[in-house]
């Protein structure tokens, strides 16, 4: 019994909570999870997405009995994330969701020079606070309706683990999360709750254009063009944290899970992981141990590749402060 894949989690008839919902990573989740079985409600700001984005969802009912909704609503701090909440769990007896994946969220890379006050408290806003405040309300909700089993799925990103030029106002939310998630990892073990935390890299969704529209030339050129479809990180963050990875009568052993709390889609996340991960729990002993040995030598390559990036640009940068009349 090698390579086989077996049930850890099943989202049949389960609610399943998606913020950020109607489109990108949120709704190619939303996607396979109706395929499942589960309920889902998705919340969102723009309603003609949130109408489209729930027609898309009842083409992929597998059953009659399945509940789908979807909100307009904010999120942007703890009482609006409670009232939404509330709102999502009342066409289920006022019962808290059974899982709950924090997908919404949004960048704006600039160079740190060209930001103003906003961008900063936006930044921290869109990469961390609308995730933080819904697993705050959500984790009274789960405690008080005594719902052991309940998980609470953040979103981070790569750039949760490191962090280069451009993304000042993004990368400390997303390693900000990590740090809510490794606490909650902890923490809600007092009630049963399970925690997780996905590290997407380049995703190419609808946010992913809308950010390349003020990201810096150089920003571009290191993240390079390599990236994956929406649905393509959402069956990772599936896996991740649904599925069990069984290798032989050793699999206990050596503790093969695919992702049990930290979850990543690719290698070049993993080896950041292995690089930075510090207390986190471990998903693979075998596995994460030879990814410390490649990372310790393939993350200073990279991060003097960067380093030797930035600096080659350095002229170009001046030229462009002088133009905006930066010095004037």
């Amino acid at each position: 019994m090698f390579g086989l894949f077996s049930q850890k989690w099943n989202p049949d008839g389960k609610h399943v909570y998606i913020t950020g919902g109607s489109s990108g990573l949120g709704l190619a989740l939303a996607h396979i999870l109706a395929q499942k079985g589960a309920h889902i409600s998705i919340v969102a700001r723009n309603q003609t997405k949130l109408d489209e984005a729930i027609e898309s969802i009842e083409k992929l009912r597998v059953s009659p009995s399945q509940i789908f909704k979807a909100y307009s609503l904010p999120l942007d701090s703890g009482s609006a994330a409670a009232k939404a909440l509330e709102t999502v769990s009342d066409a289920h007896g006022g019962e808290a969701p059974d899982a709950i994946f924090t997908c919404a969220g949004a960048s704006t890379p600039k160079f740190f020079i060209d930001m103003d006050e906003k961008d900063m408290v936006d930044g921290m806003m869109n990469a961390y606070w609308l995730q933080a405040w819904t697993a705050w309300a959500a984790t009274k909700q789960m405690v008080r309706g005594g719902k052991r089993g309940a998980k609470i799925v953040f979103v981070s990103s790569t750039l949760g683990y490191m962090t280069f030029v451009g993304y000042a106002s993004y990368s400390p939310g997303k390693h900000a999360l990590r740090g809510l998630a490794d606490t909650l990892n902890s923490e809600l073990k007092l009630y049963g709750i399970d925690v997780h935390i996905y590290f997407p890299g380049t995703m190419f969704t609808p946010g992913y254009t809308e950010e390349t529209k003020t990201k810096p030339e150089i920003t571009q050129t290191i993240e390079g063009t390599d990236g994956v479809t929406a649905e393509q990180a959402a069956l990772a963050l599936y896996k991740g944290m649904a599925l069990h990875y069984v290798v032989g009568l050793y699999s206990r052993i050596l503790g093969v899970v695919n992702g049990n709390y930290h979850i990543s889609g690719d290698l070049i996340t993993d080896l950041f992981c292995a690089s930075t991960r510090g207390a986190a729990p471990r998903n693979n002993w075998l596995l994460e141990g030879l990814y410390d040995l490649v990372a310790y030598i393939a993350v200073p390559v990279w991060r003097s590749s960067v380093e030797k990036q930035v600096l080659a640009h350095r002229e170009e940068h001046q030229t462009y402060l002088a133009k905006k009349g930066f010095y004037s």
